[in-house]
């Protein structure tokens, strides 16, 4: 069934992770192909056949499309996404945006207050493009998109804040909305699509503004708070944005800081460089 755990997808993507990582460590030195491919240990017609597939475009491409200099320079303009600063170094593009619709709904006082009582979640593990992904749904809407880390299971967090919901086991045809979001397919007639959060009016705030956050690019935690009333919130925006509970949907993966660098990530920042560079590649094939 196409909702079950894939190994094989799990393990291509630790790959790719590994060589972007390798990537970024060594942009100065621009490492080619081989060198790329013995990092992680596959030869380079195979490492060229994973690459493809997940990415949409070959490792040849990825490499001279990044100029890593020239995506430290993007990132630093801060508001110009990487779909602007290949127009600016003479690169080609097309634009495959996303045509998404969500909507957050907070939980009601009573839903929280009594920790999820009367409130029936149903969960499961999928595999991703982006490693194992833990998607939890209430009838409502989405209410948790986790990526997999080591510690603590998403399960028991989730059962942390509600500890007298009701925890189901079982796929919902709103997880696979979920899945095919994240790997870019059929965004473009999709429904609006609700996750069923809880937070404070100000958290909210912060999540619906990363909304407007196009595919592909990337804003800084000082235009968020300007965004929404409150140029001296940086601190707090930061806070509310590393509390989101809704991995990629509401993507937190698209703020960076100011200086350019990435800034944290709730599921690591290996997993936000990887992220960044697939929308990056999505955007230029």
């Amino acid at each position: 069934m196409k909702y079950e755990l894939k190994l094989e997808q799990l393990n291509t993507y630790k790959l790719i992770e590994k060589a972007l990582v390798f990537i970024n460590e060594n942009r100065k030195s621009r490492p080619n192909l081989d060198e790329i491919s013995n990092h992680v240990n596959l030869s380079s017609y195979h490492f060229q056949k994973l690459f493809t597939e997940w990415a949409g475009i070959s490792p040849k491409k990825y490499l001279q499309l990044l100029h890593f200099q020239a995506a430290k320079h993007i990132l630093r303009k801060g508001d110009n996404s990487l779909f602007e600063v290949t127009d600016e170094i003479g690169l080609s593009s097309s634009g495959r945006l996303h045509d998404l619709f969500i909507k957050i709904i907070g939980m009601s006082p009573d839903e929280y207050k009594h920790g999820g009582k009367n409130l029936q979640i149903k969960y499961m593990n999928y595999s991703s493009l982006f490693g194992e992904v833990f998607i939890a749904s209430t009838p409502k809407g989405i209410c948790k998109i986790e990526f997999e880390t080591e510690g603590v299971s998403s399960l028991d967090k989730l059962k942390f804040n509600f500890p007298n919901a009701t925890f189901i086991h079982e796929f919902e045809a709103i997880h696979q909305k979920v899945l095919d979001i994240i790997s870019n397919k059929n965004s473009q007639n999709i429904e609006q699509l609700k996750v069923h959060l809880k937070a404070s009016p100000f958290k909210i705030q912060v999540w619906e503004s990363l909304l407007n956050i196009p595919f592909g690019q990337v804003s800084t935690y000082g235009q968020i708070a300007k965004q929404i009333g409150n140029e001296g919130s940086s601190r707090a925006v930061g806070t509310a944005i590393g509390s989101n509970p809704v991995a990629y949907l509401i993507p937190c993966h698209r703020v960076i800081r100011a200086n350019g660098e990435l800034g944290g990530y709730m599921w690591g920042p290996d997993k936000k460089l990887s992220i960044l560079n697939w929308e990056f590649c999505q955007l230029n094939k």
